[in-house]
């Protein structure tokens, strides 16, 4: 029998984009675990947020979090809710389409 795909959700998906657009940072979670790991990359380098950190916790498993004014979240949970995050709406792309009688006004 064929697989149904599973629906990808669009909300989560724009903000995947969104978080496509803020810097990141990779590093390896040593002896720790993942989140000590990346408070303490935060920590020694001094990151300001917004930042995505990709912890890689073995060589088949990456962990990632989202480094915002609040703390730090996982990135799952940041794309799915990223119009709470205040810091994303600066870096989100603004739609450039006008929208109503004003396009119209502009073009004559």
């Amino acid at each position: 029998m064929a697989r149904k795909r599973k629906r990808k959700s669009r909300r989560r998906q724009e903000g995947r984009k969104i978080l496509e657009l803020v810097p990141q940072y990779n590093l390896e979670s040593g002896e720790d675990k993942p989140v000590t790991a990346a408070r303490k990359f935060i920590a020694s380098q001094g990151i300001t947020p917004p930042a995505v950190l990709v912890v890689r916790r073995n060589e088949h498993t990456t962990d990632r979090y989202f480094w915002a004014e609040k703390g730090l979240f996982g990135a799952q949970y940041v794309e799915e809710n990223h119009f709470l995050f205040p810091s994303l709406r600066t870096v989100a792309p603004h739609n450039t389409q006008a929208k109503g009688p004003t396009s119209t006004a502009l073009s004559q």
